[in-house]
């Protein structure tokens, strides 16, 4: 199987865990967050993970999930605030920009579509400075439903034109690769080096790649062979 670059338009890509360091958000979430939470209620730490893991997972695959308003307001805490406390580990993964020079260089329409609220995306797109590498970024909040939700895809029409079948999809997210593929999009990469503390496990149901660079062409050609990609990745893992 090839990956032939003059039969895709549109470029589409996840920004945490795809190509952002999800290490952040892992460390925030599981570790930063419960640690404030837990000192100003009193409570032994573990006490308070237990807590919290409990109440983020009955808000997955839900806007709840990422929006940092509800969550505020939920724990009585600042979010946003507490985000900064820690975004020096806000980093951008190995082979991200070069990618996206490769796509503008290269004529596609490339866009950030994401589940991230927009107070995650001004923290994060002011940090790495991605932003104007982009066509423009759509938020799963301005859509009205997250990615998991089969019906994302379609609504996502509204704001970025595109057709599926020529377009490419990077995600770390199986789930939101799926409703990918039950839309008709027509490239799905798995991307399975999602944070930088954390061995990559490939994808039993789609192609995986750990780094974009994998995706580049040699000079001169307009093909890469997915089969040769895996190959590597397995070398690496």
């Amino acid at each position: 199987m090839f990956l032939d670059w003059n039969h895709i338009d549109t470029v589409l890509l996840d920004m945490d865990g795809t190509i952002l360091d999800r290490h952040f958000d892992d460390h925030f979430w599981l570790e930063h967050l419960p640690k404030q939470w837990a000192a100003r209620h009193r409570v032994p730490l573990p006490q308070a993970k237990e807590q919290l893991y409990a109440l983020f997972r009955s808000q997955e695959r839900t806007l709840n999930w990422t929006d940092l308003d509800y969550w505020s307001e939920r724990l009585g805490m600042d979010v946003p605030q507490l985000k900064l406390e820690i975004e020096h580990l806000i980093a951008v993964h190995p082979g991200v920009v070069e990618f996206l020079l490769f796509c503008r260089r290269h004529g596609k329409q490339l866009w950030l579509v994401t589940n991230a609220h927009s107070k995650t995306l001004d923290i994060k797109l002011k940090k790495t400075r991605v932003g104007p590498y982009f066509d423009g970024v759509v938020s799963a909040h301005q859509v009205g439903v997250p990615k998991e939700d089969p019906g994302f895809w379609d609504r996502l029409q509204r704001f970025v034109s595109y057709a599926p079948e020529r377009t490419l999809l990077g995600e770390d997210t199986e789930d939101n690769l799926e409703t990918a593929r039950l839309y008709g999009i027509g490239y799905l990469l798995h991307v399975c080096r999602y944070s930088s503390t954390v061995c990559p496990v490939p994808s039993s149901r789609f192609v995986s790649i750990d780094y974009f660079t994998r995706l580049l062409p040699a000079e001169g050609c307009t093909a890469v062979s997915i089969g040769q990609m895996q190959g590597e990745l397995a070398d690496v893992s």
